[in-house]
C-alpha cells in the first residue's frame, strides 16, 4: 500500500502546480496528499467491489496513477515556469537541496503524526492484529482504519521532496522489514524500525557528502536496503545464517532406518524387536 501511495502522489504534485502556477512546497504537498490518499481509497474499492487481487489491486493503481503523472509532468515541463518550478526533483528527490524551514516543517508535523500514534496506539494496534475483535469490542473499525491510511499518507508527503516517488518505498518499508527480524513484539519493531529509517538517512547524507556527486535520496535508500539485507542474513535466531546451521547439522547426520537395524523387516518375517 506504502509503494503504491507514494507513485500515486504524483498527478497530484504536477496538477497542484498546472491548477495553481505556484511552487510552494506545503501546496505542492497538500497536492500529493491528496492524490495518494485516493489512490489508497481506490484500492480499496476494487478490492472490496471485485474479483482483482490485493497485489493485482495495488500494480494496477500504482501503474495507472504514476503514468498519468508523467503525463502531467511532461505537459508541466513545457510551460516557461517550469524550469522554476523544479518538479523533477520528486521523481528521485533533492535532500542536498532541502532549507531550513522545510526540515523544520517536517520535524513538527512529523512530531503531531508520532504524537497520534502514541495516543492511539492500542487502537491501532487492535485493528491491524484483529479487525474483527476490534468492531466487536465497539471500536470505530472504519474512522481507525481512515486514519491509519491518512497518517501513512502524510508521512510519504512529508518524504516525498527528500527522496521522491519512486524511492519512498524503500524508506517506508525496508528499516520495518529489517526490525521485523530481531523481534517477536510490535513494540520493540515499532522502536526498531524508527531508528534504523533514522541511521538510514544519517548515513546517507553523510555519504552522499564525504563522496562527491552522489545523490543522497538513492544513498538514502541503499543503506535503508542494506541493513535489511544483513538483517535478513544475520539477525539472531531468524537470519538465514541462522537458520543455515541446524540444517547443515542435520545434513551431516547419518539418519539409520529401522531396516538397516533390522534387515528381517525388508521380508516381511517378524524378528527381534529393534
Amino acid at each position: 500500500m506504502g509503494d503504491a501511495m507514494s507513485h500515486a502522489a504524483l498527478p497530484g504534485i504536477v496538477l497542484a502546480f498546472l491548477l495553481t502556477g505556484s511552487r510552494d512546497l506545503p501546496l505542492l504537498l497538500a497536492g500529493a496528499s491528496l492524490s495518494a490518499w485516493l489512490g489508497a481509497l481506490l484500492v480499496v474499492f476494487i478490492i472490496r467491489h471485485s474479483r482483482i487481487r490485493p497485489d493485482a489491486a495495488l500494480g494496477l493503481v500504482l501503474s495507472v496513477f504514476f503514468g498519468f503523472g508523467m503525463v502531467l509532468l511532461t505537459v508541466a515541463q513545457r510551460r516557461p515556469t517550469a524550469a522554476q518550478a523544479g518538479l523533477e526533483r520528486f521523481l528521485f528527490g533533492q535532500a542536498a537541496m532541502m532549507l531550513r524551514r522545510d526540515v523544520e516543517g517536517i520535524a513538527l508535523a512529523a512530531a503531531l503524526i508520532l504524537l497520534l500514534i502514541v495516543l492511539l496506539w492500542k487502537e491501532f494496534k487492535v485493528l491491524a492484529f484483529d479487525p474483527a475483535f476490534a468492531a466487536a469490542i465497539g471500536l470505530p473499525v472504519m474512522a481507525l482504519d481512515v486514519l491509519l491510511t491518512t497518517l501513512i499518507v502524510l508521512t510519504i508527503a512529508l518524504g516525498l521532496q527528500a527522496m521522491g516517488v519512486v524511492l519512498m518505498s524503500a524508506v517506508l518499508v525496508a528499516p520495518a522489514a529489517a526490525a521485523r527480524q530481531w523481534t517477536n513484539r510490535l513494540e520493540p519493531m515499532v522502536i526498531l524500525a524508527g531508528g534504523f529509517g533514522a541511521l538510514s538517512g544519517i548515513l546517507g547524507t553523510l555519504l552522499s557528502s564525504w563522496i562527491g556527486r552522489l545523490p543522497t535520496g538513492p544513498v538514502i535508500a541503499l543503506c535503508a536496503s542494506g541493513i535489511a539485507l544483513f538483517s535478513l542474513g544475520f539477525a539472531p535466531h531468524r537470519g538465514l545464517v541462522w537458520a543455515w546451521k541446524p540444517l547443515r547439522y542435520v545434513k551431516t547426520r547419518k539418519v539409520i532406518s529401522p531396516f538397516e537395524r533390522n534387515p528381517q523387516l525388508k521380508d516381511g518375517t517378524p524378528g527381534p524387536l529393534p
